[in-house]
Protein backbone atom coordinates (compact mmCIF):
# COMPACT_ATOMS: atom_id res chain seq x y z
CA UNK A 1 0.00 0.00 0.00
CA UNK A 2 1.14 3.81 -0.95
CA UNK A 3 0.78 5.91 1.78
CA UNK A 4 1.20 10.00 1.80
CA UNK A 5 1.98 11.74 5.04
CA UNK A 6 0.98 15.57 4.61
CA UNK A 7 1.76 18.00 7.38
CA UNK A 8 -1.10 20.37 6.31
CA UNK A 9 -0.06 24.22 6.65
CA UNK A 10 -1.70 27.60 6.31
CA UNK A 11 0.73 30.49 5.52
CA UNK A 12 1.16 32.69 7.92
CA UNK A 13 3.49 35.19 6.80
CA UNK A 14 2.59 37.74 3.93
CA UNK A 15 5.20 36.62 1.30
CA UNK A 16 5.62 33.09 2.92
CA UNK A 17 8.90 31.43 2.55
CA UNK A 18 10.57 28.30 1.19
CA UNK A 19 12.56 26.87 3.33
CA UNK A 20 12.35 26.82 7.16
CA UNK A 21 14.69 26.44 10.24
CA UNK A 22 13.25 22.47 11.38
CA UNK A 23 10.66 20.38 10.68
CA UNK A 24 7.78 19.21 13.15
CA UNK A 25 8.73 15.83 14.26
CA UNK A 26 5.03 14.52 13.33
CA UNK A 27 5.41 13.24 9.76
CA UNK A 28 8.61 11.33 10.05
CA UNK A 29 7.47 9.70 13.39
CA UNK A 30 4.38 8.26 11.86
CA UNK A 31 6.23 7.05 8.76
CA UNK A 32 8.39 5.20 11.01
CA UNK A 33 5.61 3.68 12.71
CA UNK A 34 4.62 2.59 9.38
CA UNK A 35 4.93 -1.66 8.94
CA UNK A 36 7.98 -1.71 5.87
CA UNK A 37 5.79 -3.24 3.30
CA UNK A 38 4.10 -0.18 2.90
CA UNK A 39 5.74 2.90 1.09
CA UNK A 40 5.64 5.89 2.59
CA UNK A 41 5.93 9.07 1.42
CA UNK A 42 6.12 12.88 3.65
CA UNK A 43 4.69 16.29 2.58
CA UNK A 44 5.32 19.01 4.07
CA UNK A 45 2.67 21.68 2.89
CA UNK A 46 4.96 24.65 3.91
CA UNK A 47 7.74 24.14 2.12
CA UNK A 48 6.16 21.52 -0.81
CA UNK A 49 3.52 21.71 -3.33
CA UNK A 50 1.19 18.79 -2.77
CA UNK A 51 0.49 16.30 -5.87
CA UNK A 52 -3.22 16.42 -6.05
CA UNK A 53 -2.46 13.61 -8.44
CA UNK A 54 -0.97 11.26 -6.11
CA UNK A 55 -0.64 7.45 -6.67
CA UNK A 56 -1.12 6.81 -2.97
CA UNK A 57 -3.89 4.50 -1.60
CA UNK A 58 -4.25 6.62 1.41
CA UNK A 59 -3.99 10.02 2.41
CA UNK A 60 -2.87 10.88 6.09
CA UNK A 61 -3.36 14.67 7.05
CA UNK A 62 -2.27 16.10 10.48
CA UNK A 63 -2.75 19.65 11.34
CA UNK A 64 -3.43 22.07 14.41
CA UNK A 65 -6.58 24.22 14.30
CA UNK A 66 -4.65 27.31 13.04
CA UNK A 67 -3.79 25.06 9.66
CA UNK A 68 -7.13 23.52 9.69
CA UNK A 69 -8.76 25.32 6.37
CA UNK A 70 -5.81 24.15 4.49
CA UNK A 71 -6.07 20.94 5.65
CA UNK A 72 -10.09 20.58 4.92
CA UNK A 73 -9.04 21.41 1.57
CA UNK A 74 -7.00 18.87 0.50
CA UNK A 75 -9.17 16.66 1.69
CA UNK A 76 -12.01 17.98 -0.44
CA UNK A 77 -9.80 17.93 -3.32
CA UNK A 78 -8.20 14.45 -2.87
CA UNK A 79 -12.09 13.10 -2.34
CA UNK A 80 -13.21 14.06 -5.02
CA UNK A 81 -10.17 12.01 -6.78
CA UNK A 82 -11.53 8.87 -5.20
CA UNK A 83 -8.72 9.16 -2.25
CA UNK A 84 -9.00 7.73 1.13
CA UNK A 85 -8.20 10.68 3.75
CA UNK A 86 -8.26 10.15 7.24
CA UNK A 87 -6.38 12.95 9.87
CA UNK A 88 -5.02 13.56 12.80
CA UNK A 89 -3.61 15.69 15.24
CA UNK A 90 -4.53 18.36 17.91
CA UNK A 91 -7.25 19.66 16.10
CA UNK A 92 -9.15 16.83 14.94
CA UNK A 93 -9.04 15.43 18.76
CA UNK A 94 -10.70 18.36 20.12
CA UNK A 95 -13.07 18.26 17.38
CA UNK A 96 -14.23 15.21 16.07
CA UNK A 97 -17.91 15.56 14.92
CA UNK A 98 -16.50 18.24 12.28
CA UNK A 99 -13.25 16.77 11.31
CA UNK A 100 -15.23 13.47 10.37
CA UNK A 101 -17.57 15.83 8.04
CA UNK A 102 -13.96 15.95 6.07
CA UNK A 103 -12.27 12.88 6.59
CA UNK A 104 -13.10 9.42 5.76
CA UNK A 105 -11.41 9.01 9.69
CA UNK A 106 -9.54 9.89 12.28
CA UNK A 107 -6.94 9.56 14.86
CA UNK A 108 -7.49 11.15 18.00
CA UNK A 109 -4.86 11.38 20.62
CA UNK A 110 -1.53 9.61 20.21
CA UNK A 111 -0.96 7.64 17.36
CA UNK A 112 1.07 4.78 18.21
CA UNK A 113 -1.11 2.19 19.88
CA UNK A 114 -3.46 2.79 17.22
CA UNK A 115 -2.04 3.49 13.70
CA UNK A 116 -1.22 -0.39 12.72
CA UNK A 117 -4.94 -1.57 13.08
CA UNK A 118 -5.84 1.58 11.14
CA UNK A 119 -3.64 0.53 8.64
CA UNK A 120 -4.88 -3.58 8.65
CA UNK A 121 -8.54 -2.38 8.75
CA UNK A 122 -8.15 0.02 5.87
CA UNK A 123 -6.27 -2.70 4.13
CA UNK A 124 -9.47 -5.44 5.06
CA UNK A 125 -12.00 -2.66 3.87
CA UNK A 126 -13.10 -2.38 7.43
CA UNK A 127 -12.18 1.28 8.39
CA UNK A 128 -13.56 2.59 11.55
CA UNK A 129 -14.48 6.73 11.84
CA UNK A 130 -12.83 7.26 15.07
CA UNK A 131 -9.42 5.52 16.27
CA UNK A 132 -9.03 6.35 20.06
CA UNK A 133 -5.49 6.84 20.74
CA UNK A 134 -4.16 6.03 24.28
CA UNK A 135 -1.42 7.17 26.07
CA UNK A 136 1.66 4.56 24.99
CA UNK A 137 5.31 3.07 26.74
CA UNK A 138 7.60 5.06 24.56
CA UNK A 139 10.37 1.75 24.91
CA UNK A 140 11.00 0.89 21.12
CA UNK A 141 9.70 4.12 19.18
CA UNK A 142 11.77 3.80 16.36
CA UNK A 143 14.46 6.27 14.71
CA UNK A 144 12.36 9.12 12.75
CA UNK A 145 12.34 8.44 9.13
CA UNK A 146 14.94 11.44 8.23
CA UNK A 147 15.33 10.20 4.93
CA UNK A 148 11.80 10.98 3.89
CA UNK A 149 12.78 15.09 4.74
CA UNK A 150 13.15 17.42 2.21
CA UNK A 151 16.53 19.34 1.65
CA UNK A 152 14.46 22.41 2.09
CA UNK A 153 15.19 22.54 6.25
CA UNK A 154 18.48 23.70 7.96
CA UNK A 155 17.92 21.59 11.17
CA UNK A 156 16.78 17.65 10.21
CA UNK A 157 17.80 15.68 13.08
CA UNK A 158 14.65 16.46 15.19
CA UNK A 159 14.14 13.54 17.66
CA UNK A 160 11.88 13.06 21.36
CA UNK A 161 13.31 12.32 24.13
CA UNK A 162 10.07 12.90 26.59
CA UNK A 163 6.52 13.13 26.39
CA UNK A 164 4.27 15.65 28.44
CA UNK A 165 5.16 18.16 30.96
CA UNK A 166 3.62 18.26 34.63
CA UNK A 167 2.58 21.93 34.28
CA UNK A 168 -1.07 22.79 33.38
CA UNK A 169 -0.92 26.61 31.85
CA UNK A 170 -3.86 27.84 30.57
CA UNK A 171 -3.40 28.07 27.33
CA UNK A 172 -1.59 24.62 26.24
CA UNK A 173 -3.37 21.36 24.99
CA UNK A 174 -0.10 19.03 26.35
CA UNK A 175 -1.87 17.86 29.61
CA UNK A 176 -4.65 16.70 27.87
CA UNK A 177 -2.85 15.46 24.18
CA UNK A 178 -0.21 13.84 25.59
CA UNK A 179 -1.03 13.38 29.23
CA UNK A 180 1.15 12.03 32.22
CA UNK A 181 5.53 12.64 31.85
CA UNK A 182 6.68 9.80 29.70
CA UNK A 183 10.53 8.68 29.02
CA UNK A 184 12.12 7.10 26.41
CA UNK A 185 15.16 4.91 27.10
CA UNK A 186 18.11 6.47 26.85
CA UNK A 187 19.40 4.02 24.78
CA UNK A 188 16.80 4.82 22.24
CA UNK A 189 17.21 8.49 22.86
CA UNK A 190 21.29 7.69 21.86
CA UNK A 191 20.70 5.76 18.72
CA UNK A 192 18.49 8.52 17.29
CA UNK A 193 20.68 11.36 18.17
CA UNK A 194 23.67 9.01 16.29
CA UNK A 195 22.20 9.17 13.00
CA UNK A 196 24.12 10.84 10.27
CA UNK A 197 23.19 9.79 7.10
CA UNK A 198 22.21 13.68 5.87
CA UNK A 199 23.78 15.87 2.92
CA UNK A 200 25.25 18.77 5.28
CA UNK A 201 27.83 18.71 8.02
CA UNK A 202 25.30 20.89 10.36
CA UNK A 203 22.39 18.65 9.54
CA UNK A 204 24.46 15.49 11.08
CA UNK A 205 26.08 18.23 13.53
CA UNK A 206 22.68 19.60 15.33
CA UNK A 207 20.25 17.63 17.13
CA UNK A 208 16.69 19.56 18.24
CA UNK A 209 14.67 17.40 20.89
CA UNK A 210 10.97 17.80 20.10
CA UNK A 211 9.72 18.03 24.29
CA UNK A 212 7.58 19.99 25.61
CA UNK A 213 9.67 19.82 28.92
CA UNK A 214 13.09 18.20 28.46
CA UNK A 215 14.93 18.70 31.74
CA UNK A 216 12.06 17.68 34.26
CA UNK A 217 13.08 14.48 35.48
CA UNK A 218 16.48 15.37 36.76
CA UNK A 219 18.01 11.90 37.13
CA UNK A 220 16.68 10.69 33.25
CA UNK A 221 18.04 14.06 31.72
CA UNK A 222 21.90 14.04 33.70
CA UNK A 223 22.14 10.17 32.80
CA UNK A 224 20.95 11.16 28.94
CA UNK A 225 23.40 14.16 29.07
CA UNK A 226 26.02 11.86 30.47
CA UNK A 227 26.11 9.52 27.49
CA UNK A 228 25.13 12.83 24.65
CA UNK A 229 28.36 14.09 25.82
CA UNK A 230 30.30 11.14 23.21
CA UNK A 231 28.21 12.26 20.11
CA UNK A 232 30.08 15.45 19.80
CA UNK A 233 26.81 17.50 18.83
CA UNK A 234 25.07 21.04 19.08
CA UNK A 235 21.47 20.09 20.70
CA UNK A 236 19.00 22.30 21.76
CA UNK A 237 15.31 21.75 23.45
CA UNK A 238 12.85 22.91 25.30
CA UNK A 239 12.84 23.64 29.24
CA UNK A 240 11.21 25.51 32.67
CA UNK A 241 13.69 28.36 33.96
CA UNK A 242 14.37 26.54 37.24
CA UNK A 243 17.09 24.59 35.24
CA UNK A 244 18.96 27.70 36.07
CA UNK A 245 19.50 26.73 39.67
CA UNK A 246 20.96 23.70 38.54
CA UNK A 247 24.45 24.19 38.60
CA UNK A 248 25.34 20.87 38.07
CA UNK A 249 22.60 20.09 35.14
CA UNK A 250 23.78 23.67 33.46
CA UNK A 251 27.61 21.74 33.20
CA UNK A 252 26.06 18.88 32.05
CA UNK A 253 24.06 20.86 28.87
CA UNK A 254 27.28 22.73 28.79
CA UNK A 255 29.62 19.75 28.09
CA UNK A 256 27.13 17.67 25.76
CA UNK A 257 26.86 20.35 23.61
CA UNK A 258 23.82 22.43 24.35
CA UNK A 259 23.55 25.39 22.05
CA UNK A 260 19.82 26.50 22.92
CA UNK A 261 16.86 26.45 25.52
CA UNK A 262 13.68 27.83 24.98
CA UNK A 263 11.61 28.82 27.75
CA UNK A 264 8.21 29.83 27.67
CA UNK A 265 8.35 33.23 30.08
CA UNK A 266 5.28 34.40 28.50
CA UNK A 267 4.85 37.47 30.03
CA UNK A 268 6.37 40.29 32.17
CA UNK A 269 3.20 40.81 34.05
CA UNK A 270 2.02 39.29 37.61
CA UNK A 271 -1.19 39.23 36.67
CA UNK A 272 -1.01 38.00 33.14
CA UNK A 273 1.33 34.47 34.42
CA UNK A 274 -1.31 34.52 37.10
CA UNK A 275 -3.86 34.41 33.67
CA UNK A 276 -1.59 31.81 32.07
CA UNK A 277 -1.07 29.60 35.10
CA UNK A 278 1.96 30.33 34.91
CA UNK A 279 2.89 30.99 38.74
CA UNK A 280 6.42 28.93 38.66
CA UNK A 281 7.96 31.66 36.27
CA UNK A 282 9.42 34.62 38.74
CA UNK A 283 9.93 38.00 36.64
CA UNK A 284 12.67 39.32 39.21
CA UNK A 285 14.77 36.37 38.27
CA UNK A 286 14.30 36.41 34.55
CA UNK A 287 17.31 38.03 34.16
CA UNK A 288 19.51 36.08 36.63
CA UNK A 289 18.20 32.84 35.02
CA UNK A 290 19.26 34.01 31.98
CA UNK A 291 22.41 35.01 32.55
CA UNK A 292 23.19 31.72 34.49
CA UNK A 293 22.29 29.55 31.31
CA UNK A 294 24.50 32.63 29.41
CA UNK A 295 27.51 31.61 31.89
CA UNK A 296 27.72 28.39 30.20
CA UNK A 297 27.92 29.91 26.70
CA UNK A 298 24.13 28.98 25.57
CA UNK A 299 21.44 30.92 23.93
CA UNK A 300 18.62 31.60 25.60
CA UNK A 301 15.27 31.57 23.07
CA UNK A 302 12.26 32.69 24.99
CA UNK A 303 8.38 32.78 24.02
CA UNK A 304 6.12 35.69 24.80
CA UNK A 305 2.32 35.81 24.16
CA UNK A 306 0.52 38.90 24.16
CA UNK A 307 -3.38 39.26 24.86
CA UNK A 308 -3.65 38.17 28.91
CA UNK A 309 -6.77 39.46 30.16
CA UNK A 310 -4.23 42.17 32.47
CA UNK A 311 -2.13 43.11 29.46
CA UNK A 312 -2.80 46.44 28.05
CA UNK A 313 -1.80 48.67 24.99
CA UNK A 314 1.76 49.64 26.42
CA UNK A 315 2.47 46.14 28.00
CA UNK A 316 2.53 44.41 24.84
CA UNK A 317 4.43 47.08 22.99
CA UNK A 318 7.01 47.77 25.72
CA UNK A 319 7.89 43.72 25.55
CA UNK A 320 10.40 44.06 22.81
CA UNK A 321 12.43 46.69 25.14
CA UNK A 322 11.91 44.07 28.43
CA UNK A 323 13.45 41.32 26.20
CA UNK A 324 16.45 43.42 25.23
CA UNK A 325 16.79 44.40 29.04
CA UNK A 326 16.67 40.59 30.43
CA UNK A 327 18.88 39.07 27.64
CA UNK A 328 16.91 37.00 25.55
CA UNK A 329 19.08 35.85 22.24
CA UNK A 330 16.21 35.29 20.47
CA UNK A 331 12.17 36.03 21.00
CA UNK A 332 9.17 34.68 19.78
CA UNK A 333 6.02 36.49 19.87
CA UNK A 334 2.52 35.68 19.38
CA UNK A 335 -1.20 36.37 20.47
CA UNK A 336 -2.62 34.04 22.81
CA UNK A 337 -4.67 31.67 21.09
CA UNK A 338 -7.44 29.70 23.08
CA UNK A 339 -7.60 26.26 21.27
CA UNK A 340 -10.12 24.05 22.29
CA UNK A 341 -8.69 21.71 24.93
CA UNK A 342 -7.38 24.40 27.03
CA UNK A 343 -8.51 25.86 29.73
CA UNK A 344 -8.46 28.96 28.48
CA UNK A 345 -10.88 28.34 26.00
CA UNK A 346 -13.55 26.67 27.98
CA UNK A 347 -13.19 30.49 30.08
CA UNK A 348 -13.59 32.21 27.36
CA UNK A 349 -16.24 30.11 26.05
CA UNK A 350 -18.41 30.18 29.08
CA UNK A 351 -17.95 34.22 29.24
CA UNK A 352 -19.07 34.77 26.07
CA UNK A 353 -15.75 35.84 24.49
CA UNK A 354 -14.81 33.75 21.45
CA UNK A 355 -15.29 35.51 18.24
CA UNK A 356 -17.74 33.77 16.40
CA UNK A 357 -17.40 35.41 13.00
CA UNK A 358 -13.86 34.16 12.77
CA UNK A 359 -12.67 31.25 11.41
CA UNK A 360 -9.56 28.44 12.37
CA UNK A 361 -7.11 30.56 10.06
CA UNK A 362 -7.39 33.10 13.36
CA UNK A 363 -6.06 30.47 14.90
CA UNK A 364 -2.44 30.47 13.95
CA UNK A 365 -0.73 32.29 16.88
CA UNK A 366 -0.80 35.80 14.91
CA UNK A 367 -4.33 36.88 14.95
CA UNK A 368 -6.99 37.26 17.34
CA UNK A 369 -9.94 35.29 17.75
CA UNK A 370 -11.57 36.25 21.26
CA UNK A 371 -12.59 39.36 22.68
CA UNK A 372 -9.45 41.02 24.77
CA UNK A 373 -9.92 42.30 28.11
CA UNK A 374 -8.84 45.39 27.82
CA UNK A 375 -7.98 45.81 24.12
CA UNK A 376 -10.26 45.63 21.27
CA UNK A 377 -9.52 42.55 18.82
CA UNK A 378 -8.19 45.47 16.46
CA UNK A 379 -6.11 46.98 18.81
CA UNK A 380 -4.57 44.21 20.36
CA UNK A 381 -3.28 43.08 16.82
CA UNK A 382 -1.95 46.42 16.54
CA UNK A 383 -0.14 46.35 19.70
CA UNK A 384 1.01 42.90 18.65
CA UNK A 385 2.59 43.59 15.05
CA UNK A 386 4.11 47.16 16.74
CA UNK A 387 5.71 44.73 18.64
CA UNK A 388 7.10 42.27 16.42
CA UNK A 389 8.50 45.15 14.45
CA UNK A 390 10.05 46.29 17.12
CA UNK A 391 11.32 43.39 18.49
CA UNK A 392 12.83 42.24 14.97
CA UNK A 393 14.17 46.06 13.80
CA UNK A 394 17.67 45.85 12.49
CA UNK A 395 19.30 47.92 15.87
CA UNK A 396 17.49 45.43 18.27
CA UNK A 397 18.16 42.09 15.92
CA UNK A 398 22.07 43.42 15.48
CA UNK A 399 22.52 44.38 19.15
CA UNK A 400 21.52 39.91 20.06
CA UNK A 401 23.93 39.06 17.57
CA UNK A 402 26.80 41.26 19.04
CA UNK A 403 26.25 40.42 22.58
CA UNK A 404 26.03 36.64 21.34
CA UNK A 405 29.35 36.89 19.69
CA UNK A 406 30.74 37.82 22.98
CA UNK A 407 29.16 35.61 25.51
CA UNK A 408 28.18 32.31 23.61
CA UNK A 409 29.82 29.96 22.04
CA UNK A 410 30.68 29.23 18.68
CA UNK A 411 27.25 26.91 18.03
CA UNK A 412 24.84 29.47 20.29
CA UNK A 413 26.45 32.20 18.35
CA UNK A 414 25.45 30.45 15.24
CA UNK A 415 21.79 30.04 16.39
CA UNK A 416 21.60 33.51 17.70
CA UNK A 417 23.10 34.84 14.34
CA UNK A 418 20.84 32.80 12.03
CA UNK A 419 17.47 33.53 14.17
CA UNK A 420 18.09 36.91 14.51
CA UNK A 421 18.94 37.58 11.04
CA UNK A 422 16.02 35.20 9.49
CA UNK A 423 13.54 37.33 11.53
CA UNK A 424 15.07 40.79 11.11
CA UNK A 425 14.97 40.09 6.84
CA UNK A 426 11.53 39.44 7.52
CA UNK A 427 10.75 42.84 8.74
CA UNK A 428 13.14 44.57 6.97
CA UNK A 429 11.29 43.31 3.73
CA UNK A 430 7.55 43.56 5.10
CA UNK A 431 6.91 39.94 5.30
CA UNK A 432 5.09 40.53 8.30
CA UNK A 433 2.79 37.97 10.14
CA UNK A 434 -0.62 37.95 8.48
CA UNK A 435 -3.41 40.02 9.92
CA UNK A 436 -6.49 37.31 8.78
CA UNK A 437 -8.79 39.45 8.82
CA UNK A 438 -7.47 41.76 5.62
CA UNK A 439 -6.85 38.86 3.89
CA UNK A 440 -10.51 37.46 4.80
CA UNK A 441 -11.88 40.91 2.79
CA UNK A 442 -9.65 40.91 0.05
CA UNK A 443 -10.94 37.14 -0.04
CA UNK A 444 -7.81 35.52 -0.64
CA UNK A 445 -7.55 32.84 1.59
CA UNK A 446 -9.75 29.79 2.52
CA UNK A 447 -13.51 31.06 3.27
CA UNK A 448 -14.35 27.84 5.94
CA UNK A 449 -17.48 28.93 8.29
CA UNK A 450 -16.02 27.15 11.29
CA UNK A 451 -16.21 30.09 13.48
CA UNK A 452 -19.53 28.18 15.86
CA UNK A 453 -17.15 25.08 15.70
CA UNK A 454 -13.85 27.48 16.76
CA UNK A 455 -16.58 29.26 19.90
CA UNK A 456 -17.37 25.66 20.78
CA UNK A 457 -20.99 26.16 20.01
Amino acid sequence: MKIDIIIAYLQRYEFGHEKDFVPPITGIHLAALTPREHTVRVIHQQVEPIDFNSDADLIAISFFSGFAPAAFDLAREFRQRGKTVIAGGPHVTYNVEESLTYFDAIVTGEAESVWTRLLTDYSNGKLAPVYKGEPTDLKDIPTPRFDLLPDKFFVKKVIQATRGCPFSCSFCTVPTLNPGFRLRPVEDVIRDASYNNFKHWWQRKVVWFWDDNLTINRKYIKELLTKLKALNVWWLTQASMDIAKDEELLQLMKESGCIGVFFGIESFGTDSLADANKRQNKISNYKKSIAAVHKKGIAVMAGFISGFDHDTKESVEEMADRLMEIGVDVPFLSIMTPFKGTPIHRSLANQGRILTDRDWSFYNGYNVAFKPNNLTPDELLRAHRTLWKDAFSFGKSFIRIARSFFKLRRGAFYLSLFMNAFYCLKQMKGNYPIDMTKRKQQQLQFPYPHAAVAAGL
